[in-house]
């Protein structure tokens, strides 16, 4: 069973030689290379390919960039002046409000001007205290407006740029700050997100910036590309260099947004949708998609610094089935911010936890408090008992309709719910992790494959120690997320050589260098790409032909391939394992595949 299973994995090579050679030796004789020759040869033979990505620059920051662009391809510019960008609305009673000269008054002061989704002028106001959809973030100003949000959208990749008007009172004035022709803003924010692999990342600007400015884009992390070094300077002292912000918090239903009333989703209060006067004129309709990810769908967040800082969160977090089956049929419920805040405010209801622990007895109370907080700014128009009816905004079973017939959940249903999504319940919950494993290559989620490996001997080189070079090939598409500048693959290459007897039988699995040997560990930590680990000779970090260290990679929706040269060695048999491996680049850092991709050569050699 063992010899079938090696003869379909296996492709040998024989070469018969005359004149001596020497090379590698897994056992350490006077003819062997060190690890600092066969670096230098390998380099000399293949160029500068063996390299780790984003491993260019260890500054915060341009890591971080640097990582989410091998995941995620090119990031754009977070424009928000971009003739694309969207304002973000702000109702008052059913009516949109602007900051506006008031030309009734002498001086034309600035003042508040509400509309109707006609556009007839309703009212004018020197300041608002109370919106409908208050936000729910807590930390900003609950009733903002003429934030901007901008979305772009490349495959299966979608970045959002949210410039976010706010101030440390949290309330707004007439202030020309406030204008929508006013370019300064308080908060810049970018997600990233894979639709198709639920890999996720977030970049916030700096929290000593008192602000921005959007008249111009903003470079990305990490600048535009690994040399893009006026960039880089840039970006680094524009992000934020700690990750202060927990962004994973609320962004966490497994979607680059969370759908709620403040973002002024036509689907949120509205009773005929979006064919409603007031979503029609007032929403951002169709412009952040619906798009429901439930509690099996991948969801991985990306960024090696930020995971680092909030290993606990991402390893506690778990998605949530409710227990009394109203609420989680049609989306994602958590443990943290969509559970513990837009769950409660979704049902007006206060958080709840049957038989809370100390230490959750002082964060329920905290969040009842900034609960109260948004409520406070809530319009009574928005009320279920006011002329809006749009809060609570999500019903059991029927969901959006908010008509006053709709009976909304129970007490006892809700305390039952809540406690699950603290956390604080039992298997009735259903709690499975939140985040998925990084996939490793070849694995069934990952489903892309290394294809047409093949090993020859190529005649004498003429380098110093006079050895002989083994040629190895192969092609590999990392079509992961269907990106085609992703750039998280590379390969290591694990070479053994034994003796030559008689008879050249067949080699078995375990006379290959094992899964173990060839992946990175302690003992395989030396200073360059390639090496001696006991009897294996280990090649790290090797990228496709041409693809040299620093350089972005060239976009592709077919195999690139690879080729790499050896030096080999007379009267041996030259075992080879090639295993792909995943830069994470998240806690558990690197994911190999457990796939059986091995060679062999033989060379015999006879003086002459």
């Amino acid at each position: 069973m063992r010899g079938s299973l090696v003869a379909r994995l296996v492709l040998v090579t024989t070469v018969v030689i005359v004149s001596p050679a020497s090379s590698f030796d897994g056992s350490g004789g006077s003819e062997s290379l060190s690890g600092a020759g066969l670096a230098a040869i390998m380099l000399r033979w293949n160029g500068d390919i063996f390299w780790p990505p984003a491993s260019e620059n260890n500054e915060p920051v341009t890591r971080f960039g640097d990582e989410a662009r091998a995941v995620f391809g090119p990031i754009p510019d977070a424009d928000c002046g971009n003739a694309s960008a969207r304002v973000l609305p702000l109702e008052v009673d059913g009516n949109m409000v602007d900051l506006v000269p008031n030309p009734a008054k002498p001086g034309h002061p600035l003042e508040f001007q509400h509309r109707d989704f006609a556009g007839n002028v309703v009212k004018w106001t020197g300041r608002i205290e109370k919106c409908d959809k208050p936000s729910l973030a807590g930390t900003v100003a609950y009733c903002g407006l003429n934030s901007r949000l901008h979305r772009v959208v490349r495959g299966n990749v979608e970045w959002l740029f949210l410039c976010r008007k706010s101030n440390s009172s949290l309330e707004v004035a007439s202030d020309p700050y406030w204008r929508r022709s006013d370019p300064r803003f308080a908060l810049l924010g970018t997600i990233g997100f894979n639709k198709s692999t639920g890999e996720i990342v977030f970049f916030d600007g700096r929290k000593d910036r008192a602000e921005f400015d959007w008249s111009k884009p903003f470079v990305p992390p990490g600048g535009r590309s690994y040399t893009d070094a006026a960039a880089r300077a840039e970006a680094a002292a524009l992000y934020d260099t700690t990750f202060q912000i927990r962004c994973h918090a609320c962004h966490d239903n497994k979607s680059p947004y969370v759908v709620d009333p403040h973002a002024g989703q036509s689907r949120v209060g509205y009773l005929l949708g979006e064919s409603d006067d007031r979503a029609l004129a007032f929403s951002l309709g169709d412009y952040l998609p619906e798009r429901p990810r439930l509690e099996g769908t991948s969801f991985r967040i990306i960024g090696s610094g930020y995971t680092d800082r909030y290993q606990g969160d991402i390893a506690r977090a778990m998605t949530v089935r409710d227990p009394t089956g109203n609420c989680t049929n049609c989306h994602t419920l958590t443990t943290q911010m969509t559970g513990r805040r837009l769950a409660a405010d979704a049902v007006g209801r206060e958080p709840f936890i049957s038989n809370p622990r100390w230490g959750q007895v002082l964060v329920l109370r905290d969040e009842k408090l900034t609960l109260r907080r948004i409520d406070r700014h809530r319009t009574d128009w928005a009320r279920r008992t006011g002329g809006g009816k749009i809060h609570p905004w999500m019903i059991p079973g029927s969901g959006n309709d908010l008509s006053a017939t709709t009976p909304e959940i129970g007490g006892s249903d809700w305390r039952r719910l809540s406690t699950c999504l603290w956390g604080a319940g039992g298997a009735e919950c259903g709690y499975k992790p939140l985040y998925t494993p990084c996939p490793a290559p070849e694995s069934q989620e990952d489903g892309s494959l290394l294809s047409g490996a093949t090993v020859e001997v190529l005649p004498q080189q003429t380098e110093g120690n006079g050895g002989r070079v083994l040629r190895l090939r192969w092609k590999y598409l990392n079509n992961y997320g269907g990106v085609p500048e992703r750039d998280d693959i590379r390969f290591n290459i694990a070479v053994r050589q034994r003796a030559l007897t008689t008879a050249a039988v067949p080699s078995l699995v375990n006379d290959y260098p094992s899964l173990d040997e060839t992946q990175d560990t302690e003992a395989t930590a030396f200073d360059t790409p390639i090496g001696i680990s006991g009897s294996v000779m280990l090649i790290r970090n090797a990228s496709y032909s041409g693809h040299i260290r620093w350089t972005e990679p060239a976009p592709s929706t077919s195999p690139r391939f690879f080729e790499l040269l050896l030096p080999a060695a007379c009267n041996q048999r030259h075992l080879i394992r090639i295993v792909p491996k995943r830069f994470c680049f998240d806690r558990s850092n690197i994911a190999y595949s457990s796939k059986h991709h091995l060679l062999y050569a033989d060379i015999r050699c006879r003086r002459g």
